[in-house]
């Protein structure tokens, strides 16, 4: 194994550009092989009707986009009972071939584009486009090739590279760990957009996948705290304790900036990648689930010593995300086994927060700390009903993870109301009822005062009366579906209780100050009776 003084130099003059042949190792080159891929194949078809055959052959592909097709009559007089004309017959028979082939060739393309979705590092969809690019670019540092040339994020470079050092933990040299960095970033090209992909080549991609990769190990291990003392004290394979020195002293006032650039869409790493790294550190399986473990409070409110489910938080052993965002966001959501067929297509109402309470109808914090507690109570109240969604210190950071994790549920799940469960777009259903509960800033207050807007130092009511309006775009999910549907069905059933509790609402301070006024005069009028009885 070389020395710890020698890797290091090494390490830090190793940048981004391909290794000289006259280096002691160079990282085994991914050969390129490349192969065309007909769309079709040459078919042949025999087709008997009425005593006549037919022999159909196609060819169709990449290379010869037009379809031959040559037809070959055998005909037998005595059996010929043609029920069309001949030359009709051949195109039916032509036409249903080529369409099943069609059929089968979409059939397969969309399974696998299905399958794609999920794992691929997708770029912001067009309906967020009107969302403020302070939730969408990294402030800090770039993971992976979608950021990686911005000149504000270089300073970082540098301190991927101490990272990377202290990922080269005791047995292990450089060798191992880069090499199977390298073949899990092999892999994991092709997720990324090709157009991008096109100026970056194959050893720059390895390169930039090992050092994003250990950075981002490093920084999960950071925010454990005490859990991994012992090996932010260990100092890597030299042994020297500088990561508590230098990482944890660099990484540390950054931090907020760091997780908001790790949550950002186009700010990903494959997590196949990072599990390459994490496979060579000592308990690499515990450093995923304690991450979460830490960072499930993401969402909540800073005040979050009162959450009643805290203590059955379960890390999802069998879930493989696509990256850090994937993960974080299904334990944040968290997994509900619940599905909201909606029975209508469109919806053509909207109804504010103060229009809700008009109607009888509180907004009130949830109990729970996950996404997916949505929920809207008619039963058990006789003039009103509840509201119930999770409570948000709406901060600019929160902002940000809310937006990609929206922007990730938008990317990954086809179709909202075909989805196997409600919480595959829980976070876009949670931004659209509450884009949907505030029209004006009298609304964004009136949140604030039901407590389901909390905390101090977020976005004033002009801020995030602005933000939320961005989302009125978004698709809607399954949630959002059963509860503005359960509203139209209680507004429409109770007409005239909901007009009534509207007026009482509306005109509360008017009715009790006419009823203490009564009240004042029949108190006067019973005293002066009782004077002039008892004269």
């Amino acid at each position: 194994m070389e020395s710890a003084e020698a890797w290091g130099l090494q390490l830090a003059n190793w940048t981004v550009e391909e290794p000289a042949s006259a280096e002691l190792w160079a990282p085994a080159a991914l050969p390129v092989e490349y192969a065309s891929i007909d769309i079709f194949d040459t078919y042949s078809l025999q087709t008997c009707s009425g005593g006549q055959q037919q022999l159909v052959e196609h060819c169709y592909s990449e290379h010869n986009p037009v379809q031959i097709i040559t037809v070959r009559d055998d005909l037998n007089s005595e059996a010929k009972k043609p029920a069309v004309p001949i030359h009709l017959a051949k195109q039916v028979s032509v036409d249903r071939h080529t369409n099943g082939v069609f059929k089968h060739v979409a059939s397969e393309f969309d399974k696998a584009d299905i399958k794609a979705m999920e794992k691929k590092m997708h770029r912001y969809p067009a309906c967020l486009e009107t969302v403020d690019t302070c939730h969408t670019v990294p402030r800090f540092v770039a993971m992976g090739p979608y950021h990686h040339n911005r000149k504000a994020l270089k300073p970082a470079e540098k301190v991927k590279h101490v990272a990377a050092r202290y990922c080269i933990t005791e047995g292990y040299t450089v060798e191992e760990v880069y090499d199977k960095v390298a073949e899990a970033a092999d892999e994991a090209r092709s997720l990324y957009d090709e157009n991008v992909m096109a100026c970056i080549g194959d050893m720059d991609f390895r390169h930039m996948m090992f050092f994003d990769a250990c950075f981002l190990v490093q920084f999960m291990i950071l925010r454990c705290g005490n859990r991994y003392k012992w090996m932010q004290e260990s100092g890597g394979e030299d042994g020297d304790g500088s990561w508590k020195d230098f990482l944890k002293g660099f990484m540390s006032p950054k931090g907020y900036d760091i997780l908001h650039d790790i949550m950002l869409l186009e700010n990903q790493i494959p997590w196949s990648v990072v599990e390459a790294v994490l496979s060579f550190m000592p308990s690499s399986s515990s450093v995923s689930k304690d991450f979460v473990h830490k960072m499930r409070y993401l969402m909540l409110p800073d005040r979050h010593d009162v959450v009643g489910d805290e203590k059955r938080f379960q890390f999802d052993e069998d879930y493989t995300p696509p990256h850090i965002l994937g993960l974080l966001r299904h334990h944040i959501v968290g997994r509900s086994k619940t599905k909201h067929d909606s029975k209508v297509k469109t919806i053509t109402f909207s109804i504010s927060a103060i229009e809700l309470a008009e109607m009888g109808i509180s907004v009130t914090p949830s109990k729970s700390m996950k996404l997916t507690a949505m929920s809207l109570d008619m039963e058990g109240h006789l003039l009103s009903g509840e509201l119930c969604l999770p409570a948000l210190s709406l901060d600019r950071d929160r902002a940000s993870h809310l937006v990609n994790m929206a922007a990730l549920e938008l990317c990954t799940v086809k179709s909202f109301s075909r989805a196997k469960y409600a919480s595959d777009s829980a976070v876009c259903s949670y931004l659209l009822l509450l884009a949907m509960l505030v029209h004006r800033e009298e609304d964004v207050h009136e949140l604030r005062v039901r407590g389901l807007l909390v905390g101090g130092g977020g976005l004033t009511n002009a801020e995030a009366l602005r933000f939320l309006s961005s989302f009125q775009g978004l698709r809607w999910g399954q949630h959002y579906n059963y509860i503005m549907e359960t509203i139209d069905s209680y507004r429409a059933r109770r007409r005239t209780r909901t007009k009534m509790h509207a007026f009482f609402y509306n005109h509360w301070k008017t009715i009790t100050a006419v009823i203490g006024v009564v009240s004042t005069v029949a108190g006067i009028i019973g005293t002066l009776a009782s004077i002039k009885g008892s004269i």
